[in-house]
């Protein structure tokens, strides 16, 4: 068995961190491809020596892959990145999550001083004034946090789908993640929605009753709204901008973060 070695401890210099980084990754996409979700995350922590994260926002998709952690006694550290602007009802499913599984989950909050300096900027609600400081918002919240909740972590896991948008339709199981120089893994790459949903409710996975009400992807609650039949599946996500690529930054890096 070839372990994906931790990048705390890779060859010097990037040209050979990266190296190994693909083959890591190159190794763990084809032995994935044959299995289901549990033993995916089961394989991952198989192949990886050091540290894992999986950061969840409590979506149905990262509810699926707790479940998968929690249900198996993983050793993965499940964090998720308070921004202070999530819905009722995700701190509700988050609560619940704790109750049926047990382990905590740890949470990364945004640094205040950089919170207030954006507020005292834009206003409390600023976000929707422009695109730049709707993503200076999610830097702040969202993207600066998530360096911190990734520090010292050898591989990530995220709840990405193709099926999501245009954006994520060219995603791997497996890849380098070039931002934060670790391996990055979707194991959900190639599951459709429906799949997702299916799981969820065969094993009884507590999931955010906002789902039921047109909520397909949520974020913060003043960034997202219900989605109208037939709309993509992140069109509820800052619905007042009209660019085709609309990311907060933790998969895709901003064009301005400040």
């Amino acid at each position: 068995m070839i372990k994906a070695v931790p990048n705390r401890r890779l060859p010097a210099g990037p040209s050979a961190i990266g190296s190994a980084l693909e083959s890591a990754a190159l190794l763990l996409g084809e032995r994935c491809a044959a299995l289901d979700l549990l033993e995916r995350l089961a394989a991952a922590r198989d192949e990886v020596a050091g540290m894992i994260v999986f950061t969840t926002s409590f979506g149905i998709e990262d509810q699926a892959i707790t479940h998968a952690i929690f249900s198996q006694d993983l050793a993965i550290d499940v964090v998720t990145l308070d921004t202070g602007r999530l819905f009722p009802e995700t701190y509700q499913v988050w609560a619940e999550t704790e109750r049926r599984y047990g382990p905590r989950i740890r949470a990364v909050f945004p640094d205040h001083d950089n919170v207030e300096a954006w507020i005292a900027q834009h206003g409390v609600d600023g976000f929707q004034t422009s695109v730049a400081a709707r993503q200076a918002c999610c830097f702040a919240r969202k993207v600066e946090p998530l360096g911190r909740a990734l520090a010292g972590a050898d591989a990530w896991i995220t709840g990405l789908r193709a099926e999501q948008s245009l954006d994520r339709a060219s995603l791997s199981y497996a890849a380098v993640d070039p931002t934060h120089g670790l391996l990055k893994l979707n194991p959900l790459v190639d599951w459709q929605r429906g799949d997702v949903v299916a799981f969820v409710h065969a094993h009884h996975v507590p999931y955010n009753l906002l789902h039921d009400r047109g909520f397909l992807s949520i974020g913060c609650a003043p960034c997202t709204r219900a989605v109208a039949p037939g709309e993509p599946e992140r069109a509820g996500r800052w619905w007042w901008e009209h660019e085709e690529k609309k990311e907060c930054g933790l998969h895709r890096p901003l064009a301005v973060c400040s």
